[in-house]
């Protein structure tokens, strides 16, 4: 058997260029790996499965080079096309977990679950008579995909109007790249764009066709959260606000075919129209190449927080058995020059990856001369902080109330105004909080996690005896300013019920509009459009 491993898996290697000093250490490891995986499978005190072990020596092997090395087995091939393709045959909806059951989250419009009247909220009970009770969000995803045209029976319960029976007949679901688009206020066209799959480039294109002749003489290109995907379409998008020919990106690998500059190669729809980038700390990838080649071109002004910071290239190999792998086998830099790449997994330190040290980053300049820096990720010209929640209302989001009285909400109201309209009444509060009266909901301040370290750290010096008393003060004091958080946070609370309870009516759509009154970015990005010197002093100072 250790022979055969042997063979096998040196013979896979090909006739790939290694240094000749490698093939010794190479036929060294795979013998003692072959040793050691004849001696487990041979004589380990309990059944082995062989399959299992390969796989965890696979995993482990990709798994100390980086996040996006990654094997997928026949079985995982599906999951993978969709992360490429954004298509699968399913009902078109999201789920989520909650207890004992899976909801659904927000059906697709113009698929399955929709037609049928699916609604968020809706709590999944069986499928095709199978109880669903306890069963983890991914294996209510198996029993609902399924081939195109075949039909399944979903039973669900549904507030106000109890247990329901849907049959559903499955498509093929193509997840569209652009779920969102529209002239929101003072002619500014907003794109929300969630992913580079195929097509990517077209949708956007077309969007932005389509507003300009509805009257938009700004753009508002939103890449937040927006993790990448496919190179190309990053290229085609770019290519919509520069002209052909333009270098939007190199990449630099082992092999000299992976050395490569992309241009554009279209004409674009405008090189002129006013442009603003929307990025935050989840815009990754394809997102970066997009909204750093705008940056380094001074095509754009980039509005929010750094991106994530990854700056390495995937390719995916075809190998044996139906499987695949996606390798990463170059670095990409944006016309600057720079690498944005955060984290160095070339240097890991206890087997972490650490971020690019600030003595090996450089400076480079935009076309117009502005200072960009590399190892960062993309540096926005106007910075927004991140918005941050109040303990009350990440505890009431986390334990599920503020989406189980959307659902008593939506019971109670079959419609609902559209979503750059609709407002929580004083009244729809005032029934938040008397929801929540028997509700449980624990969440400590920060405040009080400061006076806990200072009673820890007065017992350490031997002064609790002399801060006792005053420590119960603040303690109490704490508590009594803890019971009207409520009313603290409430406009923060309206926001948060606002967003969940519109996409009961208005789904993704909803989602999308229902949140630009209280997006900080939107309004920063509508004060710098709005206003030529300032868009102006960014792009060239």
């Amino acid at each position: 058997m250790k022979r055969f491993i042997y063979i096998l898996l040196f013979s896979s290697l090909g006739f790939l260029a290694f240094k000749a000093e490698d093939y010794f250490e190479i036929a060294k490891n795979l013998d003692i790996f072959a040793e050691v995986y004849k001696e487990v499978n041979t004589t380990y005190v309990d059944e082995v499965k062989p399959g299992e072990l390969i796989r965890a020596a696979i995993d482990g092997m990709l798994n100390s080079l980086d996040p996006y090395t990654n094997f997928y087995s026949e079985a995982q091939s599906e999951d993978y096309r969709y992360q490429v393709t954004g298509t699968y045959a399913g009902i078109g909806s999201t789920i989520r977990r909650i207890d004992n059951y899976v909801y659904v989250e927000s059906p697709l419009e113009d698929f399955p679950a929709h037609k049928v009247g699916l609604l968020p909220g809706d709590k999944i009970l069986a499928v095709d008579g199978e109880d669903m009770k306890g069963k983890k969000t991914s294996e209510v995803t198996e029993y609902l995909k399924g081939q195109a045209g075949t039909t399944l029976e979903l039973k669900i319960e549904r507030l106000g109007e109890g247990t329901l029976t849907k049959t559903i007949t499955r498509e093929n679901i193509k997840m569209k790249n652009v779920p969102y688009y529209g002239i929101i206020e003072d002619g500014i066209g907003y794109v929300k764009l969630t992913s580079f799959t195929t097509n990517a480039g077209k949708e956007v294109r077309d969007a932005v066709v389509e507003m300009k002749q509805q009257g938009a003489n700004k753009i508002v290109l939103d890449l937040r959260n927006n993790g990448g995907g496919l190179l190309h379409e990053a290229i085609q998008i770019v290519n919509i606000f520069v002209p052909r020919g333009e270098t939007i990106v190199m990449t630099r690998g082992k092999f000299e075919e992976d050395n490569r500059s992309f241009k554009t190669q279209n004409g674009p729809v405008d090189t002129e129209i006013p442009l603003a980038v929307l990025i935050n700390e989840s815009s990754a990838s394809a997102s970066e190449i997009v909204s750093g080649a705008l940056q380094d071109l001074d095509r754009a002004i980039l509005v929010g927080r750094n991106s994530f910071g990854k700056g390495l290239v995937q390719t995916t190999k075809r190998l044996t058995y139906n499987t695949s792998m996606k390798i990463t086998t170059a670095k990409y830099y944006i016309p600057s020059g720079r690498l944005i790449q955060r984290l160095d997994y070339e240097h890991k330190i206890n087997g972490k990856a650490v971020a690019v040290a600030d003595s090996v980053k450089q400076q480079y300049t935009t076309r117009n001369g502005r200072i960009v820096t590399d190892g960062e990720g993309i540096q926005p010209d106007a910075l927004v902080d991140n918005q941050k929640y109040s303990e009350v209302a990440q505890a009431l989001v986390q334990n599920n109330h503020v989406f189980h009285f959307a659902n008593v909400y939506r019971s109670k109201h079959p419609t609902a105004e559209l979503p750059m309209k609709f407002d929580i009444s004083e009244e729809v509060y005032a029934e938040f909080k008397t929801y929540l009266n028997d509700k449980a909901y624990e969440y400590t301040t920060r405040t009080e996690q400061n006076i806990e370290m200072l009673e820890k750290q007065a017992k350490k010096d031997n002064y609790f005896v002399l801060l006792d008393a005053e420590l119960a003060k603040l303690k109490t004091a704490m508590s009594s300013t803890k019971k009207n958080d409520l009313e603290n946070h409430k406009q923060e609370l309206k926001e948060i019920l606002e967003y969940e309870i519109i996409k009961r009516y208005y789904f993704e759509k909803g989602k999308v509009e229902i949140a630009f009154d209280d997006d900080k970015d939107w309004a920063k990005v509508k004060e710098l459009l709005n206003d030529t010197n300032k868009l102006n002093k960014l792009l060239n100072n």
